[in-house]
Parts: structure tokens; C-alpha cells; sequence
């Protein structure tokens, strides 16, 4: 009886909610396959469907990369025109921005290609100062992939993008801070701890369903003028305050103690809007 390979990709839940992805090939600095791939949607899948799951954050194995990009010997094939790779039946590879709960990433080493995308597509990026990041894909022969060209000017400047898109040259983690594309610095021995740390503040403090609602606000009003957003604010707000959320937001503030959120899914049964005045009587 043969035992099972390891995984490339590592889970594991804390009793906070959050869940840890790790890239695990390390002995291919955690470069990307279809085996990869496969495994990265379904964990997301189960991330979005399970209720005990907050946050994610996303790392790589090892102490030297996160994730490269697309494996050599996959690039490879697809240049020669023979890569199995069915484009067409594989959800986009926006999973960490489209995923309800917040994503964090924990970038410790060198992060390029569809590493970088997937960095790129969180909503919060933590990395040592000697992380590696290049977009890589004008140094290949190809384009901005999976819409990282929408998001990263976003991030850093109209002029920081095409820099990085045109050149494909690496930064260093420190200028990645610098530019804006990275929140958070930290040394080696630290960086998953913080990530970890921030995630489960994140879980235990802040309401799924209002971080679900945030998350969609910020991808929607990048293509919407300022008064689209803050009526469309409008709306999500009264939304939000038949949710029971609201009511536990308030309450917890007012009684000076912990929130107990429900979890992204409990929250769906609303009720009549609630005016702040209202809970402190």
C-alpha cells in the first residue's frame, strides 16, 4: 500500500477561522501546475462555502519563494504549442479578490508571473524585505494576464504599472512597500506570524457579512463615478442594517466587549432597519 503524496498545496484551519493555504513545492520553489491549480480552486471553494472559515491567508513553502510563476516544463509545452492545459473549463484565476472573505498574503521569497497575480489579487499583502516580485510576462513573450493590468495600477500609479508590466524587472520587497504594492514589512522569522495575527483580528473582530459587502464595493466602484458609489453605499447600507450584524456591532460596542459575529451566511435573515440611536436605548 502506497502512501498518499503530499499535497502541493497545505491547509489548515485555526480555532479562529482562519484557514492557511501554503504552495507546497518547494523543491520547485512552489512554481504553478494544473495539479496546483485544481487543488488552489477547490480550497477556495471550500474556503467560500465553509462557515467556519473568516480569512485565508496565502504563503508559499520554504523560505525562499512564494510562487515564481508557471512551472518551466509547463511553459515549456505551451510554447511548443502541446500544453494540456484547459484554459477553458478553469474558473478566471481571480479567486483571492471574488472570494467573499478577506485574503491575505504572506510573501516570503520570490513571487512572480501568476505568483504575482495571485499576491496582486489579495486584499492585503505582507512581505520580508528580500521578497523578489516581477510581473515577468513581457520577458516571456506574453501579456498582462488575469486582469493583474486593471488592478495593479490601482495599487501603484499608472507609471509604477506600466513600469513593472513593460520592464518585468524585480523589485525587492522594500520597494515594493515603497510603491505601495506591499501593507506590511516584516523580518523573515515574523512575516507568517503577522499575517496570521492580522487574519485573525480580522476573524475575530470585524462581521463576515459586512467585510462580503466591502470586498464587493471595492471591485464595483472602480468602474462606477462618485455619486454611483455613494448610492450604491446608500443601498448597501440599509441592507446592511437589517442584518443581525448590525445589531451585534452596536450592542458590543455599547456593553464594552468582544463582538460575536455570525458567520457569512447567518446573516442573511433580515429584518427592519435599525437606527444606531435605537440600540442605545
Amino acid at each position: 500500500m502506497t502512501e498518499n503524496p503530499t499535497p502541493v498545496i497545505l491547509t489548515e484551519l485555526t480555532g479562529d477561522g482562519v484557514m492557511l493555504l501554503t504552495l507546497n513545492r518547494p523543491e520547485r520553489h512552489n512554481a504553478w501546475t494544473l495539479e496546483m491549480e485544481l487543488l488552489y480552486n477547490e480550497l477556495f471553494d471550500r474556503a467560500e462555502s465553509d462557515p467556519a472559515v473568516r480569512a485565508v491567508v496565502l504563503t508559499g513553502a520554504g523560505h525562499r519563494s512564494f510562487c515564481p510563476g508557471m512551472d518551466m516544463s509547463v511553459l515549456d509545452g505551451a510554447s511548443s504549442g502541446a500544453s494540456p492545459w484547459p484554459t477553458d473549463k478553469l474558473p478566471p484565476r481571480t479567486r483571492p479578490m471574488t472570494c467573499p472573505k478577506p485574503v491575505v498574503a504572506a510573501v516570503n521569497g520570490a513571487c512572480a508571473g501568476i505568483g504575482f497575480n495571485q499576491a496582486v489579487m489579495c486584499d492585503v499583502r505582507f512581505a520580508v524585505p528580500g521578497a523578489k516580485f516581477a510581473a515577468a510576462f513581457s520577458a516571456r513573450g506574453l501579456v498582462a494576464e488575469d486582469g493583474v493590468s486593471w488592478i495593479l495600477p490601482r495599487l501603484v500609479g499608472y507609471g509604477n504599472a506600466g513600469d513593472l508590466l513593460l520592464s518585468s524587472r524585480r523589485i525587492s520587497g522594500t520597494e515594493a512597500f515603497e510603491m505601495g504594492l506591499v501593507n506590511r514589512l516584516c523580518e523573515p522569522g515574523d512575516l507568517l506570524p503577522a499575517a496570521l495575527a492580522y487574519a485573525t483580528e480580522l476573524a475575530r473582530s470585524a462581521s463576515p457579512y459586512a467585510m462580503s459587502l466591502i470586498k464587493r464595493q471595492l471591485a464595483d466602484d472602480q468602474t462606477r463615478t462618485f455619486v454611483e458609489s455613494r448610492d450604491a453605499a446608500a443601498a448597501l447600507l440599509a441592507t446592511a442594517k437589517r442584518a443581525p450584524d448590525y445589531r451585534e456591532g452596536v450592542r458590543s460596542f455599547i456593553e464594552r466587549r468582544q463582538p460575536e459575529f455570525a458567520a457569512l451566511g447567518e446573516s442573511a435573515a433580515l429584518g427592519e432597519p435599525v437606527a444606531l440611536g435605537e440600540e442605545s436605548s
